[in-house]
């Protein structure tokens, strides 16, 4: 017999829903026991936030697992990744260069998560990894690495905002629109 899809398992499980604070909160029991719960963003339909718990040994609910969310958002200067849901004080994270690799890792001693992640930026440009540039802190269960734009990198995005300045955007025309 073959093992159902993802899909197939969503639609069998018991689900409950309820939009509460901006947020639609949905609850899946599945045939087996695990239970998951997905909080969305009311307006745009986003996830927000998923979490995992089974019965243990005796039948009881074990507590939730948090799936951790990995997102990329740059400053002028740096490229930045914040990985929400990651629950451990900061000595237990390590944050090194894979240089052959051309990649990121993040390690935790208690070997609860690790994630490998690339800079495409640095390929496009054919830049070394540099572990100097690469930082990170962590602050109510998000961990944030910062990886400081090569001098290349910057002086390019410069000159790319010079000319994207020249580019006479399609809404700059203060003519209404005509309706036929």
């Amino acid at each position: 017999m073959a093992v159902p899809s993802w899909l197939e398992r969503l639609r069998g499980a018991r689900k409950t829903a309820l939009v509460q604070d901006g947020k639609r909160k949905v609850h899946y029991l599945f045939e087996d026991g695990r239970e998951m719960a997905e909080e969305y963003d009311a307006k745009t339909g986003q996830l927000a936030s998923r979490k995992w718990r089974e019965k243990n040994a005796l039948g009881g609910s074990s507590k939730w697992q948090v799936e951790p969310v990995f997102v990329r958002k740059d400053t002028l200067t740096s490229f930045q990744w914040r990985i929400r849901n990651l629950p451990y004080p900061k000595e237990v994270y390590s944050v090194s260069v894979e240089k052959e690799q051309r990649c990121c890792v993040v390690r935790t001693t208690n070997k609860k998560y690790y994630k490998k992640f690339p800079i495409p930026d640095l390929d496009r440009y054919q830049l070394p990894f540099d572990a100097a540039a690469l930082s990170f802190t962590h602050a109510n269960n998000t961990l944030i690495i910062t990886y400081q734009k090569p001098k290349e990198i910057l002086a390019a995005e410069e000159e790319l905002q010079k000319e994207l300045k020249k580019i006479k955007a399609a809404n700059d025309d203060d003519s209404e629109c005509k309706t036929q």
